[in-house]
């Protein structure tokens, strides 16, 4: 009997995006009239169904509009998304999207998400050109040789580094770079392709899930919320240390198991191919550290440290972070002695490789497009409020974290989700009695957990650079991820009480 294969990451996402567009038939359109700021004319504008209206720009509007966000965070630009208008939500006429909006939602979605596609694409031919000058055979092997027999510290040294990117700028898209570099060390520390993998997404994973001064979530959930992103800040330390901890003891776990017996990895099977995928083009034996190639390799690693400033610093986004690792490809390309023809070869054959990864985000994006197009993105958000009605506080806050969890399948932007959600969830908190650092605390925390397995979210286009099914990922991660959903249930209902 021939094996069933488990579909590839972009089919799965074709199919949750024709179960959208099913869902646009049957749940009911809606929508919450919605408020943006205009810097220009120093005003609001208040989106009804209707028609538009114009609003002076005051604290005064807000507060008739039952939202609890000061006004000086609309002005100096901290929120610049429409956002939500509490007690607003009416029913509007169904736009049921149909089998040609079903084969059009990729191509939008791969539209709206060009920036992250073009990082993605720069990256690869910038690990293309990386590969030929044979700096990362070089590098890998001396690391291998200095960590000989302590081989779990690279372990440890990742997943904290890529978590503490996560907590602090939300470390996410830009990890799938790292695959390609990171991958070839651990396969000659003797551990499975599986051990990076889960070494950066948990890590990035459970940075951002217990992020402390990430502007895309904490800071922008907080201030929507009403309140300083200050407040309840040592809870989620707390949360990030002891959440970093059983991610690396349970990576651990695996890759011991894996270097003592190949034969226990998940992905045993693949081993040859995936082997053979990130094998160097050199043999890393004979290829010494030289200084041409050092220098190489600190312009690569500056990238990072640039792009990690940008970010966290000068408020750069998507076309300042591609502009970097392009200019980083062409230094190097110099650098290596590339000849001209060579380089542009190189570099588009790089940008191919991960033209699938591309067009995963695209296609993940789709289902977003689908939500908005069809108007049953406020409506998810509209019955997921109603449904806490009248819950025990410490009930209400971990059903919360479920409701986080679902809406994420739908909206995986941790900022979109912030704004979207923060001026309709924040006021239940007054409601039951808790602060309301605890409804940012569960939407950080919700989608945090879900992120390990949402396939709409950045795991399948993570997946599809190493080679990896989605299947073998799930028979992995899911013991981890009920372990951190006791854990946070407990930590949740703790800080309630």
């Amino acid at each position: 009997m021939k094996k069933i294969k488990f579909p590839t990451a972009q089919t799965i996402l074709l199919i949750i995006a024709a179960f959208v567009a099913l869902l646009t038939w049957v749940v009911p359109a809606g929508k919450y009239d919605s408020l943006v700021y205009n810097n220009e004319s120093n005003n609001f504008t208040r989106t009804k169904q209707d028609g538009t209206v114009t609003l002076p720009a005051t604290q005064k509007t807000l507060d008739d509009l039952s939202i609890t966000i000061p006004l000086e965070k609309f002005t100096n630009g901290d929120i610049w998304k429409p956002i939500s208008i509490p007690n607003t939500y009416k029913n509007v006429n169904a736009q049921p999207q149909n089998i040609i909006d079903f084969f059009k939602s990729p191509i939008k979605g791969v539209i709206e998400a060009a920036d992250i596609i073009f990082l993605v694409l720069i990256i690869g031919g910038l690990i293309g050109i990386m590969n030929i000058t044979g700096a990362f055979d070089a590098g890998i092997t001396w690391l291998a040789k200095t960590l000989e027999g302590y081989e779990y510290i690279l372990i440890i040294l990742v997943t904290t580094l890529v978590a503490l990117g996560g907590t602090t700028f939300g470390l996410a898209e830009e990890t799938i770079a790292f695959y390609p570099i990171l991958i070839p060390m651990f396969l000659a520390a003797k551990y499975d392709a599986m051990v990076p993998l889960a070494a950066i997404y948990i890590g990035s994973s459970i940075g951002t899930m217990c992020s402390t001064v990430n502007p895309f979530s904490t800071i922008i959930a907080s201030d929507a919320a009403g309140i300083t992103w200050t407040t309840g800040l040592t809870g989620r330390i707390i949360m990030l240390a002891l959440g970093i901890t059983i991610c690396i003891i349970y990576i651990l776990r695996y890759a011991s198991r894996v270097k003592k017996d190949p034969t226990k990895s998940i992905i045993y099977d693949q081993k040859e191919q995936i082997e053979a995928m990130f094998a160097t083009s050199v043999s890393a034996k004979t290829l010494k550290l030289t200084t041409r190639l050092r220098i190489i390799l600190i312009i690569f690693s500056l990238c990072f440290i640039v792009m990690i400033y940008g970010v966290s610093q000068l408020e750069w986004w998507f076309l300042e972070m591609t502009t970097v690792f392009l200019v980083g490809a062409i230094l190097i390309g110099f650098i290596g002695k590339i000849k001209e023809t060579e380089f542009v070869e190189t570099f588009v054959k790089g940008a191919s490789d991960l033209l699938g990864v591309a067009l995963i985000i695209g296609i993940a994006r789709g289902v977003s497009v689908l939500m908005n197009d069809g108007l049953i993105s406020d409506t998810m958000l509209y019955y997921a409020s109603t449904i806490t009605d009248g819950m025990n506080k410490g009930v209400f806050a971990n059903a919360l974290l479920f409701i986080y969890g679902g809406l994420s399948f739908f909206i995986p932007s941790s900022s979109g989700m912030a704004v979207l959600t923060m001026p309709i969830m924040s006021p239940l908190a007054d409601t039951v009695g808790i602060g309301r650092e605890i409804i940012v605390n569960c939407y950080q925390y919700g989608m945090g957990l879900f992120a390990f397995i949402n396939p709409t979210g950045l795991i399948l286009a993570s997946l599809a650079v190493v080679k990896v099914g989605y299947d073998k990922w799930l028979k992995f991660v899911i013991p981890l991820v009920i372990i951190l959903i006791l854990f946070t249930v407990f930590m949740t209902t703790l800080s309630v009480f």
